[in-house]
Parts: C-alpha cells; sequence; structure tokens
C-alpha cells in the first residue's frame, strides 16, 4: 500500500478493526490527523498505521503491566493449586 496513498473513513476503521463511528470520534478528539474534502474526511496511510503502531504498543504495556500485577498478587500460583 503506498504510503502517500490517503483513505476514507471506512477503509481506515477497516484497517483498524474499529467501528467507523469510533474512528470518527477519535478524528475529532484529533488523536488521528485527517483532512476534510467538502463534507469526506480523508486519511493518509502512514498517519492510520502510525496510530495503529501507538495503539498496539500501548495496549502491550498495559497486557505486560496486568500480568506483572497477577503475577505480583499470587495469582498465578492459585490456578496451581
Amino acid at each position: 500500500m503506498p504510503t502517500a496513498h490517503e483513505l476514507t473513513t471506512q477503509q481506515a476503521a477497516d484497517l483498524l478493526n474499529v467501528s467507523r463511528q469510533y474512528l470518527v470520534r477519535l478524528l475529532d478528539e484529533g488523536r488521528i490527523a485527517c483532512r476534510k474534502t467538502g463534507t469526506h474526511r480523508r486519511l493518509r496511510v502512514t498517519d492510520v498505521l502510525e496510530f495503529k503502531a501507538r495503539r498496539d504498543k500501548d495496549r502491550r504495556a498495559g497486557l505486560r503491566e496486568l500480568s506483572q500485577l497477577t503475577q505480583d498478587a499470587g495469582g498465578y500460583d492459585a490456578e496451581l493449586k
């Protein structure tokens, strides 16, 4: 996919595996850059992929933290008994 290519909101939502309505909320919050052509929004592929990378990195960090908290609380040891 060319990085200069632009996506519709539906294409970007499909790429991120989210609903189009949720994507529009992210755009309104300024979490992903977009431009308007008339009443339509267009997103650069690079901006969508950068958001996806940040989101995935944050999710992995949260999962590691949750796993560590569970381990510290002895949650995994309780399953062995």
